[in-house]
């Protein structure tokens, strides 16, 4: 048996949702919104010296009061 023409199935058709606006922001925690604002950097550490003297330095096992140079113990 010949067939005059190929046979072809009937297609689907799909409907596309097209995008309107753009996304929603994903939902960030308050505590990563306040780093963010802030540009804390997360390898940083706040020292309390024995002098009274706060500040923030990169974390480490030696850091040194840039106050009075007593080195901090870890």
């Amino acid at each position: 048996m010949h067939l005059a023409r190929p046979l072809t199935l009937p297609q689907r058709r799909t409907r596309r949702l097209r995008a309107v606006g753009s996304p929603p922001p994903p939902a960030v925690s308050p505590a990563r919104e306040r780093n963010q604002r802030a540009n804390f950097c997360q390898d940083a550490a706040t020292y309390a010296c024995g002098c009274g003297y706060v500040f923030t330095a990169p974390v480490s096992t030696s850091v040194d009061c840039p106050h009075c140079g007593v080195d901090q113990a870890w």
